[in-house]
């Protein structure tokens, strides 16, 4: 059993934090590359800062991976903000080489794994050959760790916790600086690095991205359609202050009526969640104005969609994604 050593969060000291994580990272890297697949959140934004500071520009290569699984608008958000804080991004297109990866594909971890291979395999051994790196940043948390250990659902960032030997199989080493911080202790972290409460303040996106948001095929046509859900669901409840909030597309059509004719439609489910870590959760309280009116905008403004339920069911023994 892989057991990782916590440090808890009420216990951090993240300056102290900070000062020991950039010295691993310069005795670890040396002089040679590293790259990182920069993601958005708080866990790759913290692991940006704390790497340029140990390396600087020369050394740290940041790259967005433009999936076509990403939230509306995310590549060009991404750029701008991280670019504003002194982190450079390059957008990479990659969204062929991961529905290839995806077409045909239903069944829950068969769709992570086939991200994973398509990160691993196809996009990430190119961007190693173009930049020379010998290093790649993992934004790895205990709790992606724990879940994938213990089987619940595998977690895109976790290779050397289920033995995968990363340098024998795929040429480089990994830098997981936040393995011992949960998602709590990573914000109090990148709050102290100064990085934006947009940033360290920013709800969790899965590794899967929108693909762990449909249940059955990941298709484009799909991951639009939860994709124009999802900016819906963000935007009614960003005054919830909920730990996560998300949209979920249903497999099966369900019966339901326009224009006073029936019609075999799609069904979203919308979840919403409190939580300190992830490793628990509680349905947020909604007020029902809140339901109604997420029910209204869904329905009229997503196409084929004919009903919206809400999730009530807490973690465990739901987890907080779908897929």
């Amino acid at each position: 059993m892989y057991e990782m050593k916590e440090i808890k969060t009420d216990e951090l000291d993240p300056e102290e934090f900070i000062k020991e994580k950039v010295d691993e990272i310069r005795q670890k890297v040396g002089n040679k590359i590293a790259i990182l697949a920069l993601s958005g959140g708080v866990d790759s934004g913290t692991i940006a800062r704390l790497g340029l500071m140990a390396l600087g520009h020369n050394q740290l290569k940041i790259f967005f991976i433009d999936n076509g699984l990403m939230r509306k608008d995310e590549p060009e958000w991404v750029f701008s903000t991280f670019s504003k804080e002194g982190i450079p991004v390059q957008i990479i297109d990659a969204k062929k080489e991961f529905f290839a990866a995806l077409k045909g594909i239903t069944e829950p971890e068969a769709k992570r794994e086939a991200i994973t291979q398509a990160f691993y395999k196809v996009v990430l051994p190119r961007l190693i050959r173009e930049t020379d790196a010998e290093f790649l940043f993992h934004g790895t948390i205990l709790t992606d760790i724990e879940e994938t250990v213990a089987g619940i659902k595998r977690q895109h960032n976790i290779l050397e916790q289920i033995g995968i030997d990363t340098e024998k199989e795929f040429g480089y080493k990994l830098v997981e600086p936040l393995k011992q911080l949960r998602k709590d202790g990573v914000r109090k972290v990148a709050e102290t690095l100064r990085l934006p409460k947009s940033i360290w303040n920013r709800m969790p996106f899965p590794g899967p991205a929108l693909a762990a948001r449909v249940i059955g095929e990941a298709t484009p046509e799909r991951i639009e359609i939860v994709r124009q859900a999802t900016a819906i669901v963000e935007e009614e409840l960003k005054r919830e202050n909920a730990f996560q909030c998300m949209a979920i597309l249903h497999n099966d059509k369900v019966t339901g009526m326009q224009k006073g004719k029936r019609e075999f439609g799609l069904q979203i489910e919308v979840r919403c969640w409190d939580s300190k870590d992830a490793r628990t959760a509680t349905p947020t309280k909604l007020p029902y104005d809140i339901i109604e009116k997420l029910v209204q905008r869904i329905t009229t403004e997503v196409p084929s969609v004919v009903s919206v339920v809400e999730n009530k069911t807490p973690k465990p023994p739901s987890t907080m994604e779908a897929i």
